[in-house]
């Protein structure tokens, strides 16, 4: 009998080919099995479109388009190369690329959902964010200097937007626009994503302030402003150049609310209809004002947000998500040592090296904390995290011990950044996500 040729998955982009003996396996389940990280909010069940993948060479080697991609590629206009990789089964070499990458870039998917030269109208939530003090800063230091803090700005004002399952419409200048249920969703969780996006801006430019701006001598302060009604949303332009756009009084609204910070001397303030959205007594509210905004006949009643009345777990976990993880090598490798010392027999459990494994730790812990704004998908993934790690020969008997040593290697890691509070929501939510996936050891 002929011998038969076990396929073999290329991964451009990191240049990793893997043998695929499983026919029974998706190309998803071959990321998994090999310690790729790879994007699948959903749990691999084609709800969503994260783990999506672009076929370079074999897909004469893929089994055709389920009926679910098929239903997706019509309507997000995919091409024939474009494959959710929890729906592809291979049965001969393949080379793929994954198009998701980060956690980050999973908000960018909403705009597919947009209609193409028309607008649609839409009921969102605006934020624009405006960095004050940064002119003194330009003026009194290099062009060099200037770009590296000003990227450091968009990276740490644009991670809260992002992690709350907003969108970044646009810089302009030293300015931030966020906008958030561009795809859709309840009022309730479009105005509260949008309301911890503004507390975690504000978490994350005291932070720069103290650990990276001190030795440019300046301060940035921030001023917010958030409104919620309908706008027109859509890709807009000539035929050949069309860009997504949003077009309406309450982006406008948003806009003058974050001016109306100068003269109220706030630094976040939202409209009545934000806080008409919020869940009640979720919020502290500061001071009131009614103004009447340029443009408009009526008066805006504006409330100064002074934060969440009880702990909102999200938003602790988002603020010391990026300095937790921010020498992603040294955090893995402390966990791991930690984990070989109180259980030695997991050790043989890891049959790749310890650098692979600990870039897939980071990106889970990393990844499920950004999945917590798109609660539909986070116990699909969950599941699935649960049913690899069985397969790997996890027991249940040892999750108390991986709680354990992720919450000491947490607080050793957030060092002076470590509050009671903060270890607190660690413990929570770390405690939540070892249950969900030890159902299924």
């Amino acid at each position: 009998m002929p011998e038969v040729k076990i396929p073999i998955i290329t991964y451009t982009g990191i240049n990793q080919q893997v043998e695929h003996d499983d026919p029974d396996a998706t190309l998803l389940d071959c990321s998994i099995s090999n310690q790729i990280p790879h994007i699948h909010e959903c749990g691999g069940n084609g709800l969503c479109t994260t783990c999506r993948i672009r076929v370079m060479e074999g897909h004469h080697n893929l089994n055709p388009r389920t009926v679910k991609e098929q239903e997706i590629a019509r309507a997000r206009k995919w091409d024939p190369s474009i494959r959710l990789a929890c729906q592809s089964y291979a049965k001969g070499d393949v080379s793929i690329q994954r198009l998701v990458w980060t956690s980050s870039e999973i908000n960018k998917l909403q705009l597919e959902t947009l209609p193409e030269g028309t607008a649609e109208e839409r009921a969102i939530a605006i934020l624009f964010c405006d960095i004050r003090g940064f002119t003194k800063m330009t003026s009194e230091n290099s062009s060099f200097d200037v770009a590296h803090i000003l990227n450091r700005f968009y990276t740490v004002l644009g991670d809260p937007i992002l992690a709350n399952n907003g969108i970044i419409y646009q810089y302009v200048g030293d300015e931030i626009i966020g906008l958030f249920g561009v795809s859709g969703g309840m009022r309730d969780k479009t105005s509260k994503d949008a309301v911890r996006a503004a507390l975690g801006m504000q978490y994350a430019i005291e932070r720069l302030n103290h650990l990276e701006l001190e030795a440019f001598d300046v301060k940035i302060k921030l001023g917010i402003g958030i409104n919620f009604g309908k706008a027109y949303i859509g890709h807009l332009g000539h035929p050949k150049h069309k860009q997504f756009a949003v077009v309406g009084d309450p982006v406008n609204t948003a806009s003058r609310i974050q001016s109306y910070n100068k003269i109220a001397e706030t630094s976040i303030l939202i409209s009545d209809s934000v806080l008409k959205g919020m869940p009640e007594n979720t919020i502290e509210i500061g001071k009131k004002f009614s103004s009447q905004m340029a443009g408009h006949e009526h008066q805006t009643k504006l409330y100064e947000l002074k934060g969440f009345k009880e702990m909102d777990i999200q938003l602790e976990l988002q603020r010391s998500l990026d300095y937790l993880l921010r020498n992603e090598e040294d955090f893995a490798n402390k966990f791991y040592t930690r984990v070989f010392e109180k259980s030695p027999e997991v050790r043989t459990l890891f049959k790749n090296n310890m650098t692979s494994q600990g870039k897939l730790l980071t990106h889970m812990l990393g990844g499920t904390v950004y999945s917590m704004s798109r609660p539909e998908h986070l116990t699909l993934g969950l599941k699935l995290l649960g049913e690899s790690h069985a397969r790997y020969g996890v027991l249940e008997a040892h999750y108390p011990i991986v709680l354990s040593c992720l919450l000491e290697t947490i607080k050793e890691e957030l060092g002076d950044y470590y509050s009671g509070q903060l270890i607190i929501a660690w413990e929570k939510a770390l405690t939540m996500i070892t249950t969900e996936m030890k159902k299924y050891a």
